[in-house]
C-alpha cells in the first residue's frame, strides 16, 4: 500500500477476517497506526456479522451485503488491504507468514484472530450429503438449498446454536426434531427453569425435543440422509441434519509456531502472546479474567470486539486491559435473550417474572451472596441493571430483586459482597 497518509513501513498483519478482525483495522487507526496494516481472511467476503447467519441470513430476510460489518468504503479510506487466503505457518524468527498458495508476507505485528470451527461428529453416516454444520455463509447457502425440498430436519444439539436454527427452520414451515444427549436444553449453560422455559417455547412452535438420548449413527440413501438412528434404537426421518454439538478453537497454527496454548492461545491482560510481536483475539484466545479468577475462552462478539480493541492499543503502545463484563445474547421467535456474566459455580438463583408464564423473565444468579450473572428474556431493564451491579460486585437483596413492584434502580444502592 503506498498511501501518504500512513507513512511508516511497518506492518501489522492481522490473520482472520471476523468479527476481531474488524475491530482491529478500525482500533489501530483509531488509536494512532501509521503503517500498513494487512486483514487476511479465508472466505471470499469482507468481515461479516456471524450471528445472524443462524437466524436472518438462514430465513433468508437478510443478505450477506447487509451482513458486513463495515462497508467496503472503510477498508479504502483507511488504507486496509483486504486478501483472501489460508495462512499455514508463522515464522517468528522471520517474522513471516507463510501462505497457502507458496507466497511468504512479512509482519511487524502479527493478530491471530483464528475463531474456532464446529465440533466434527465421528459416527456412521456423518459424511452424508444434507448433513450440515453451522460456521460461515457457505454452510448457511447449502443449508439453504436443502431447506428448498426438506420437510423434516434433525437439529444433533441443543445448545443456543441448535435452538436458533430450530426456531429459524419452524419458520420456514419445516418440522424439526432437536436431538440432546444431556437430561435437558441448555444444560450447560442455564438452570433447569431457564431450560424449562426454553423447552416449553419450543414444543408450543412444534418443535419436538428429544432429551436424554444420543446418536447412533446416520442412514441414507444414494449418498443423502435419510434418518437419524438414535442410541435407543429409534430411527428419526430427516432430510436435512444440522449438527450444533460445540466448536473448538483454532489453535493448531499458533501450537505450531511454538505458542503456548490452553484451550485457545494463550495472552495476557492487553491481548499479547508469549511472542511480544504476536498478539490473539477473539474465540481462539484464552486469558485469565480477574473478576471470575479463572482462565477463559469466551465465543461471543462483544468478546472478540473487546479483545480487539486491547490489542489495537498495546500495538500502538498504550495499555487497555482485558477487562469488560462478557454478556451475550440469543434470538429464538420473539425471544430476545440477554445473558450478563458467567454462571459457573452458582449456588442460588432469584427468579424475576414467572418462566412457566409468558414470554418475558429474569434469572439472577448468585455465588456466596453476590450477583455473578443473569439470563434476562425479553427484559432489556434487568439486562442493564445485572450488568452494571455484577460490574459493581454487588449483593442486592433477593427478596426485593424477585419482586416486581421494586425498582431495579434502588437495588444498585446495595452494597458490595463482602
Amino acid at each position: 500500500m503506498n498511501d501518504e497518509r500512513f507513512p511508516k513501513p511497518e506492518r501489522v498483519v492481522i490473520v482472520g477476517a471476523g468479527h476481531a478482525g474488524a475491530q482491529l483495522c478500525a482500533g489501530l487507526r483509531q488509536d494512532g497506526w501509521e503503517g500498513r496494516i494487512l486483514l487476511i481472511g479465508d472466505e471470499p467476503s469482507l468481515p461479516y456479522q456471524r450471528p445472524p447467519l443462524s437466524k436472518t441470513y438462514l430465513a433468508g430476510t437478510t443478505t450477506l451485503d447487509d451482513l458486513l460489518i463495515r462497508k467496503p468504503d472503510f477498508y479504502t479510506k483507511e488504507g486496509v488491504d483486504f486478501r483472501q487466503g489460508r495462512v499455514v505457518g508463522i515464522d517468528r524468527e522471520a517474522r513471516t507468514v507463510d501462505l497457502e498458495d507458496g507466497e511468504s508476507l512479512g509482519y511487524d505485528e502479527l493478530v491471530l484472530c483464528l475463531g474456532a470451527r464446529p465440533r466434527r461428529l465421528e459416527l456412521p453416516g456423518a459424511d452424508l450429503e444434507g448433513v450440515h454444520y453451522l460456521r460461515d455463509a457457505a454452510d448457511i447457502g447449502r443449508i439453504r438449498e436443502d431447506t428448498a425440498t426438506a420437510r423434516h430436519a434433525v437439529i444433533i444439539g441443543a445448545g443456543y446454536i441448535g435452538l436458533e436454527t430450530a426456531a429459524s427452520l419452524r419458520k420456514l414451515g419445516i418440522g424439526v426434531t432437536v436431538i440432546e444427549v444431556a437430561d435437558r436444553v441448555l444444560q450447560r449453560v442455564t438452570a433447569p427453569e431457564v431450560s424449562e422455559f426454553y423447552d416449553r417455547v419450543h414444543r408450543e412452535e412444534g418443535v419436538d425435543i428429544r432429551v436424554g438420548v444420543g446418536v447412533a449413527g446416520l442412514e441414507g440413501d444414494d449418498g443423502r440422509v435419510t434418518g437419524v438412528r438414535l442410541s435407543d434404537g429409534e430411527l428419526v426421518r430427516a432430510e436435512l441434519v444440522i449438527v450444533g454439538v460445540g466448536v473448538v478453537p483454532n489453535v493448531e497454527l499458533a501450537a505450531a509456531a511454538g505458542l503456548p496454548v490452553d484451550n485457545g492461545v494463550v495472552i495476557d491482560a492487553y491481548g499479547r502472546t508469549s511472542d511480544p510481536h504476536v498478539f490473539a483475539a477473539g474465540d481462539c484466545a484464552s486469558y485469565h479474567d480477574t473478576r471470575y479468577g479463572r482462565r477463559l475462552r469466551l465465543e461471543s462478539v462483544p468478546n472478540a470486539m473487546e479483545q480487539a480493541k486491547s490489542v489495537a492499543a498495546a500495538i500502538c503502545g498504550g495499555q487497555k486491559e482485558i477487562a469488560a463484563l462478557p454478556w451475550f445474547w440469543s434470538d429464538q421467535y420473539d425471544l430476545k435473550l440477554q445473558i450478563a456474566g458467567l454462571n459457573a459455580g452458582y449456588d442460588e438463583i432469584v427468579l424475576r417474572g414467572d418462566p412457566a408464564d409468558g414470554r418475558g423473565f429474569a434469572c439472577f444468579y448468585f455465588a456466596q451472596g453476590r450477583l455473578i450473572a443473569a439470563d434476562c428474556v425479553n427484559r432489556a431493564q434487568e439486562f442493564m441493571f445485572s450488568k452494571r451491579a455484577i460490574a459493581q460486585g454487588l449483593a442486592p437483596d433477593r427478596a426485593l430483586l424477585a419482586d416486581l413492584e421494586t425498582p431495579l434502580r434502588s437495588l444498585l444502592e446495595a452494597q458490595p459482597a463482602g
